[in-house]
């Protein structure tokens, strides 16, 4: 079961105008569950995005960054739809995969009356199988037909788009907020997908959010950069970075806003805030829902000379299996923290600086056992399903902060089990 996490409603949504979704069942991997997704833009829509930075990147990634160049978006006029099917990653399918992912989109382009550069292929699922193109295109008229739909642009059709894009999750991902920007209130409204093979590194995890703030387009790619770097970023299910990451930033321009060109003004402030929100829900989300995960991890570094290495340090907590196994047992051999610690990589650390305390209680001080620390306090906390480990390095005034979860039995039965 996911950890503290509640399964959004449509309620708890808003709808985005400029915005219209719809989803379907194609038949792609599984019977009788909703496979196949697509997003409709309004024209004249700004969309930024992020993708992994696995080497093996899957062929919808590779043809996403080749359709978002500055001079494609120049020639395309813009994107104008997301097709997004999961069961099939269709990554490690080599030329045949590309020329699929290229297939899918020149096919919902040609049923929408654009051209094969508005439209953004995304895929996720299984890896190195072929892309059933055949059933894709068998199921895009109906799909591009509910679109058209009063229905498309409602807090629904999010939701079942959250549902849509999932795979080995057990939890639709979405999140909402609003802000005022320039006078007016702007909606946004995001959905994420993710459960195992995450560690997002984006300068098997998929993540749209739309607003419809009127945003320069020009300041959009460093938003979603941004942005990614404060939620997705940030978190860890197993250490495994997928061929698929993707995240994507769309303004729709509607809320007839004054134009947000900077993120330092009172208006550029108040839209990041509202944004960061939905980004981190959506993250902590996936942590949350972590396959077999049963508690959620808080890693907060403070002390260090540089943001770089708070994160580092983080992570190589985050990613061990030692201490993610200890947490699954509420097993206190919080030594196995201070060794995560120690080979980070930080060559000049100095040992005798260093402090733990894991929630209210402080563990480690000058680099030893606290002589007041009592092991039953360390296992009182980590019986909590939510727990911080709070590290300072003692070198300096940076932080970071990193979210991750435990490892179960759990997670090696689904991960042993995934094509079955």
């Amino acid at each position: 079961m996911p950890v503290n996490l509640i399964a959004p409603q449509a309620s708890d949504l808003l709808a985005v105008a400029g915005v219209r979704i719809a989803t379907v069942e194609a038949g792609l991997r599984k019977a009788n569950r909703k496979d196949l997704t697509a997003f409709v833009l309004q024209e004249g829509s700004s969309v930024a995005g992020v993708f992994t930075q696995n080497r093996y990147c899957a062929a919808p990634v590779q043809l996403c960054q080749q359709f978002l160049a500055p001079e494609a978006l120049a020639r395309s006029g813009g994107i104008r739809a997301f097709i997004i099917n999961t069961g099939n990653a269709n990554a490690g399918t080599g030329a045949p995969g590309l020329a699929a992912a290229q297939a899918t989109a020149a096919a919902t382009a040609k049923l929408l009356g654009l051209s094969t550069e508005q439209v953004l292929p995304f895929s996720t699922g299984v890896i190195m199988e072929p892309l059933p193109v055949a059933r894709i295109e068998a199921a895009l008229p109906a799909l591009l037909e509910k679109t058209a739909q009063p229905a498309a642009a409602t807090p629904d059709a999010w939701l079942d788009a959250a549902h849509g894009i999932m795979t080995t999750d057990t939890i639709a991902k979405a999140a909402s907020a609003k802000a005022v920007v320039g006078g007016k209130t702007v909606h946004i409204t995001g959905i994420s997908k993710g459960a195992g093979m995450i560690r997002p590194n984006m300068a098997t995890m998929l993540g749209f959010i739309a607003t419809d703030a009127a945003i320069a387009p020009e300041l959009l790619n460093s938003l979603v950069k941004q942005l990614a770097d404060e939620s997705f970023n940030r978190v860890t299910v197993d250490g495994d970075t997928s061929t698929n990451d993707s995240f994507l930033l769309v303004a729709t321009h509607q809320a007839h806003n004054t134009p947000v060109t900077a993120l330092d003004s009172a208006d550029g402030q108040a839209l990041y805030v509202a944004l960061r929100s939905v980004a981190q829900q959506l993250a902590h989300a996936i942590v949350r829902d972590g396959e077999g995960a049963t508690k959620f991890i808080t890693v907060r570094i403070t002390g260090g000379k540089d943001k770089a290495e708070c994160a580092q340090v983080a992570y190589s907590i985050a990613h061990s299996p030692l201490v993610k196994t200890a947490f699954f047992a509420s097993d206190p051999n919080l030594g196995r923290i201070l060794a995560a610690v120690g080979y980070a990589g930080i060559t000049d650390l100095d040992q005798n600086k260093i402090a733990l305390h894991l929630g209210d209680v402080h563990v480690v001080q000058n680099g030893g056992r606290r002589a007041e620390y009592r092991e039953e306090d360390g296992q009182r906390v980590m019986a909590h399903s939510d727990i911080t480990i709070w590290v300072d390095l003692g070198r300096g005034d940076a932080q970071d902060t990193v979210w991750t979860c435990d490892f179960s039995h759990d997670y090696v039965t689904i991960n042993a089990d995934y094509r079955s």
